[in-house]
């Protein structure tokens, strides 16, 4: 449809953006995250600051962006804060180094967070969308995270019509804001499908500055193909869901399924799809990715609730080619409804996500290298884990070729609590930590989820703390992750 909005190019986009702004960006991993725009905000830093003049902003999105948004700007040294997550490289080596003062969020309270104002007014609003009518009306493209939100808020608005994105999308949002205490009302989400919201976002039309059109697809990589280890903790997570059907804890028809990102999640749900016992299930997510796009293909996956359709190029063009077929398959959301701890419980969602680390009483540590050095961040992971039917975390029990043991007396940071967390699966086995006080969780872990070099260890280490309720040794708490940082090897820790 025609619209009367200024057309712009991206330099005089970027022109629009001053120093100190608040910006909130569409984006939930690389998937919908403004391009042109950013690169543009971008260069205009650079040239900022060859003049000697200062030029940083503070950057909202949904989730983690792509390295024409974060990487770009912090490259040009353009970002004062960040949040919630990010998983660029170039960001996460400026958060690591303080030159960008990053705030770690659970995902569901972003939008809550930033309508409070606890990130300051939000200036600008920069929305990537596949179609705008001249009533304002937008249609988003393949992700939604808190865009409602950082339109509703900001004081303008700036459109990045990327026509890569079929305007046939829409109609595959479902756009809801809850409204504030006590007047809010129960998310009626009673199965993933359940419309609640628009399928459209509505903008004031005075509140557009303009649009800048491009054709770009989404900066969304390859995942590699299950490796023997990756695939031998996919057939753990397989059959304990199976073992589980098969004792009544979980429902023969089954329950939605939340996964996170990246080869381990990609290989559990590999091993889900091929398992005879294991029925057609739905998903309510944050991600969908290629995976489970080819468990659509394959009849095993029923529909997907998400936040993000974090898929490859090709992957993208065979949907947009096929839309009528995928078209009630899917259905985008925000992270805030995606990610809700009310509908995650009435639902049962069983959660699945990845671990950096786990300790011998269930503590999962998501996030921090030794303590101290950020990953990506706590993402969605601890919306699904808190409130799941139950939660699964999953990670190999060694890195760095044995020295690092991901299985520790206490993680070096905590994410999620030892009352949240309820299984633990490595590929050595499953670790199952319901019913049990810390002692025989303990047992439970170092016999099913450690690496056999450092079982022993592990259990001199209960050994030192035995007589106590969680038997933890103050002096030795940290040994494994000394030993690593003073002898390069975890296996020379002295207990």
């Amino acid at each position: 449809m025609t619209h009367a909005f200024n057309k712009l190019t991206a330099e005089e986009a970027a022109a629009l953006i001053n120093h100190n702004a608040t910006v909130g960006f569409s984006a939930f991993t690389s998937t919908a995250a403004p391009k042109t725009i950013s690169k543009a905000i971008a260069a205009r830093a650079s040239a900022e600051h060859a003049a000697g003049r200062p030029f940083q902003i503070t950057v909202l999105t949904g989730a983690s962006t792509g390295p024409s948004l974060d990487g770009a700007l912090v490259a040009a040294d353009a970002v004062r804060k960040r949040t919630p997550f990010q998983s660029d490289p170039v960001m996460r080596k400026g958060i690591n180094d303080g030159k960008v003062q990053f705030v770690d969020m659970h995902l569901s309270r972003t939008a809550p967070a930033i309508r409070a104002g606890h990130f300051g007014k939000v200036n600008w609003a920069i929305v990537e969308a596949c179609a705008i009518d001249p009533d304002g009306t937008i249609v988003l493209t393949t992700s939604a995270g808190i865009t409602p939100t950082i339109v509703n808020q900001a004081e303008r608005v700036l459109i990045e019509l990327n026509t890569y994105h079929p305007a046939a999308l829409r109609g595959c949002h479902d756009l809801f804001e809850p409204v504030y205490p006590p007047h809010r009302q129960p998310l009626l989400v009673n199965t993933p499908s359940d419309r609640i919201g628009s399928p459209v976002l509505r903008i004031p039309p005075a509140k557009i500055a303009g649009y800048v059109e491009c054709s770009l697809p989404d900066e969304v990589g390859g995942f590699s193909e299950p490796d023997a280890l990756t695939q031998r903790i996919g057939h753990n997570v397989a059959e304990f869901l199976v073992a589980e059907i098969h004792a009544g804890r979980i429902p023969r028809e089954f329950l939605p399924i939340q996964s996170g990102v990246g080869d381990t999640a990609n290989a559990v749900l590999g091993a889900m799809g091929q398992h005879p016992e294991i029925p057609v299930f739905d998903m309510y997510t944050e991600v969908v990715q290629d995976s489970a796009v080819q468990l659509m293909r394959a009849g095993k996956l029923r529909f997907a609730s998400t936040v993000a359709l974090t898929i490859t190029p090709a992957t993208a063009q065979e949907i947009y080619q096929n839309l009528d077929a995928y078209r009630d398959r899917f259905l985008i959301r925000p992270e805030e409804i995606s990610n809700n701890p009310e509908i995650v419980r009435r639902l049962g969602v069983i959660s699945m996500n990845t671990a950096i680390e786990a300790d011998l009483f269930g503590n999962v540590n998501s996030t921090h290298f030794f303590g101290r050095t950020l990953m990506n961040g706590i993402g969605g992971s601890g919306d699904f884990t808190r409130s799941a039917w139950l939660s699964i975390f999953t990670c190999p029990s060694t890195q760095k070729g044995g020295k690092i043991s991901t299985i520790v007396p206490a993680v070096s940071h905590v994410d999620h609590v030892e009352h949240d967390v309820q299984i633990i699966v490595t590929e050595q086995g499953v670790a199952d930590l319901r019913g049990k006080s810390p002692s025989e969780r303990a047992a439970e872990v170092i016999e099913k989820c450690a690496h056999p070099d450092y079982q022993e260890l592990l259990r001199n280490y209960v050994t030192l703390g035995k007589g106590a309720h969680t038997p933890h040794t103050l002096d030795k708490i940290f040994a494994f992750h000394q030993a690593f940082q003073t002898e390069g090897d975890m296996r020379k820790a002295r207990l």
